[in-house]
């Protein structure tokens, strides 16, 4: 599985045979020259590269990371890019002011590889058939969304900064801004949260809620084509935006 015993790696359309092996005969010959011809592996060598033809169009090349992004608790780079991104296809699907983002971190489920970003990348990271949501609620609800993940486990956010301590929510900033209880607030998020998915349920109390037709992998995809038709890497940064801290642990830097 590792291409230890035969040097296969991921393949584009355009290297199949280089990065595959071929097949001929009932002889598998593997890319770095080892000769099968017994057992189960000239089989399932058969069958991998015969299906490769109809896997081309995933494995198109659309676009380019100069460094991986690895999902990570409780901020990381993929999950700052995937919310932001949510964030702003919810504000141009709504046409109303998105303030604060929230997804989890298992709808990503594989990192983003560093160099060549295959269309097969962006779909297996983002699986899921879990519509954009819009919605607004008063920042007393967003507050008790939040200090259910200070109490339990982080998810993915966007739009604020919050600090946790011993698993208590201490602080929240919402556009640079203190949380206001009484203030209405547009929220971007995903179907599968807004009724017990993750055990959250953001839609509780929303004043508005918008689901759109597009699943997430509608926002990703053209996200990172469009990226890359402008000449411009997939990258992104960690900001500070989650502190947790827990006594007796040095608490970190703040951007």
């Amino acid at each position: 599985m590792d291409g230890s015993r035969t040097g296969v790696e991921a393949c584009t359309a355009d290297d199949v045979a280089e990065k595959l092996g071929t097949y001929s005969d009932g002889v598998y010959t593997a890319p770095n020259g080892k000769v099968f011809s017994e057992g189960c592996t000239p089989e399932v060598a058969r069958i991998l590269l015969e299906s490769q033809e109809s896997m081309a169009n995933l494995k198109t090349v659309v676009g380019y990371s100069p460094r991986a992004m690895v999902k990570d608790y409780p901020e990381c780079e993929l999950g700052n890019w995937f919310i932001d991104e949510l964030m702003r296809a919810a504000e141009k699907r709504s046409g109303k002011k998105v303030d604060f983002g929230i997804t989890n971190f298992g709808g990503i489920r594989v990192d983003m590889p560093e160099g060549e970003i295959l269309k097969d990348d962006i779909m297996s990271m983002f699986p899921f058939k879990n519509n954009l949501c819009y919605l607004e609620l008063y920042g007393r609800d967003i507050r008790v969304i939040l200090e259910q993940l200070a109490a339990t486990r982080w998810q993915v956010v966007g739009g604020a900064r919050c600090v946790v301590r011993n698993g208590k929510l201490e602080s929240v900033e919402i556009g640079g801004k203190p949380l206001d209880d009484d203030k209405v607030y547009g929220v971007a998020t995903i179907s599968f949260l807004l009724d017990g998915g993750d055990d959250l349920r953001i839609a509780k109390n929303a004043l508005r809620l918008d689901i759109y037709y597009s699943y997430i992998i509608d926002v990703m995809l053209p996200y990172v084509q469009e990226l890359t038709a402008a000449g411009k890497p997939v990258e992104y940064q960690k900001d500070g935006r989650i502190v947790i801290i827990n006594d007796g642990e040095i608490e970190p830097e703040r951007k």
